[in-house]
């Protein structure tokens, strides 16, 4: 067992909850590897150390390129607003050490590319935050569509929805401003990450992106509201999602539907401890979709609570993705999603806002 130095840049939502996870996930999981909150950067020296005192780190600093060349610092957390993604996994990775970034992968094409060939370059751990598919439920859907449980899947609907900006008088700010800030910046990559990881690549897409309150007080507004869009996956398979944050009553609708030959599965991430189990046997009087409740039996659950149907929480998938990243580095064999499987949800939002800009089908391996 040994000790591991992280430094998170940025203090606020995610980086709260990457500090946290770096905390817990030795008690959790007993990982090999043990993290010590050595540094953490925000915008100003105040709001670092305030964030050192609240988080626990050794010290804080308002320069993150301080922190990635601090020689205690062994590994580094990014969950900065994305066009600074590039230049920080940049010279870490010159540094040579392991990169753990939040998503999006940076703020364009230019960027994700980038960083792609700059952490294949340096053969050190590269991994991108996408919590939600860590789920146990989830988890185990993966585990029931690959061990052909539901047969060969002929159709996938997914959903990103929330309604933080469902009021027309909710005020601009900087979420209203850029395109990776927008719902096909911000929400739509965590519905195409679990769409690739649950079903396949996609092979094409038909999009249509559309600001619905295009101001608010305060200023204007130049990013998307929600989109939808149609997709054909490689290995045959018909979907479609769905993405917006002025979806009315909608909290935490990340939730999916997929059809097989031999059964279905559904989920919704507002009720995230059960998984819903479609079975085509047994007699037509008795079928329908069974609740499955998630426990010790399913992946990831049993470090957190020893009780079926307790459940877990956010937080405890950012510990899940925690562990894999540390187990990452300390094996030194690559752990999904890396940066390339991140820059494919870019390359696949890139797709679609071009598909909606000419209305036309538009092929993955263009972009």
């Amino acid at each position: 067992m040994a000790d591991i130095g992280i430094g998170i840049l940025g203090g606020g939502y995610m980086g709260k909850a990457h500090a946290v996870a770096m905390s817990s996930v030795g008690a959790v999981f007993n990982t090999a590897l043990r993290p010590r909150l050595e540094m953490v950067c925000a915008s100003s020296p105040e709001s670092a150390e305030r964030y050192r005192q609240s988080y626990g780190f050794a010290r804080s600093t308002d320069s993150w390129r301080e922190l990635v060349s601090d020689p205690k610092v062994e590994a580094v957390v990014i969950a900065t607003p994305q066009e600074t993604h590039r230049e920080i996994a940049l010279a870490a990775f010159a540094l040579g050490k392991p990169v753990l970034c939040e998503k999006p992968l940076g703020a364009s094409m230019e960027d994700g590319d980038a960083m792609v060939a700059a952490a294949e370059a340096s053969g050190l751990t590269n991994m991108v935050g996408f919590n939600y598919i860590r789920t146990p439920a989830s988890q185990h859907a993966r585990q029931l569509i690959a061990n052909g449980e539901i047969g060969d899947i002929t159709w996938f609907r997914g959903e990103h929805t929330e309604d933080f900006y469902a009021d027309p008088q909710a005020p601009a700010t900087w979420r209203t401003s850029g395109m990776s800030n927008g719902t096909m910046g911000d929400l739509a990559p965590h519905m195409i990450n679990a769409a690739l990881a649950l079903i396949g690549p996609i092979e094409r897409v038909m999009a249509e992106v559309e600001t619905v309150h295009k101001t608010r007080p305060g200023g204007e507004v130049d990013n998307d509201d929600h989109a939808q869009m149609m997709v054909r996956f490689a290995n045959g398979a018909m979907g479609s999602m769905y993405f917006s944050r002025i979806a009315t009553g909608r909290k935490m609708g990340y939730a999916y539907e997929i059809s097989g030959t031999k059964g279905a599965i559904r989920f919704d991430q507002e009720d995230q401890n059960a998984l819903w189990l479609y079975r085509m046997e047994g007699p037509e009087s008795e079928r329908g979709f069974r609740k499955i409740l998630t426990g010790p039996a399913h992946p990831d659950y049993e470090p957190f609570c020893q009780g079926p149907g307790h459940g877990t929480g956010y937080q405890d998938q950012i510990i899940i993705e925690a562990r894999d990243f540390l187990r990452a580095i300390e094996t030194g064999k690559p752990v999904w999603p890396t940066f390339r499987d991140g820059h494919e949800v870019n390359r696949i939002v890139a797709a679609a806002l071009a598909s909606s800009a000419d209305e036309n089908w538009k092929n993955i391996e263009d972009f």
